[in-house]
């Protein structure tokens, strides 16, 4: 595993083009990003992955932008993580604030609404199928493909909070079962 100062600088540089082309945010180009990091360079494990992506939706805030800095931690150390979270949000922010610009200058345009209608299908995609990679990266076995589809019957058939099947499948991960 090649870890150090090239790597996090093609980590880093990596995230920002990442930056760049998600649509509905970091989750939309998990599938890219789970190959780079573990596929091309092996710089982290599947488990590590999904630990991180855990971790980072436990707790509030900005969680990808967390979760990038917690592989350019691994990648990195102290330098990796700080570069890597601001490759997460840095480039994409500042091509925000330029386009937001430019959109409002065109909002009432033909070719505006167009591509409004355009944009939703492409991101939910890329959502679904960073949804995909994450279940991959998770994968252990009939057991939790089990727990994840009786999460999901649970969370479309009932009003019961999301927070209750977190914890359930919690328990079921400390005590082994899952």
């Amino acid at each position: 595993m090649n870890t150090g100062p090239s790597a996090s600088s093609a980590l880093v540089a990596h995230l920002a083009l990442l930056s760049l082309i998600s649509f509905g945010g970091i989750p939309g180009v998990f599938p890219d990003l789970h190959n780079f990091v573990i596929a091309e360079h092996g710089w982290i494990s599947d488990r590590d992955f999904a630990d991180f992506f855990a971790v980072v939706q436990a707790i509030p805030g900005p969680n990808m932008i967390l979760m990038m800095s917690f592989i350019g931690w691994k990648v990195g150390g102290l330098g990796g993580a700080i570069a890597s979270g601001l490759a997460t949000f840095g480039p994409s922010c500042t091509a925000c604030f330029i386009g937001f610009q430019l959109w409002d200058r065109f909002r009432d345009t033909h070719w505006q609404r167009i591509a409004r209608r355009g944009l939703a299908p492409v991101t939910i995609g890329l959502v679904i199928a960073g949804g995909v990679v994450m279940a991959a990266a998770a994968d252990t076995g009939w057991p939790a493909l089990a727990l994840s589809a009786a999460a999901a019957s649970i969370l479309l058939t009932t009003r019961i909070s999301p927070l209750w099947t977190l914890a359930a499948g919690g328990a079921l991960g400390a005590l082994g079962l899952v």
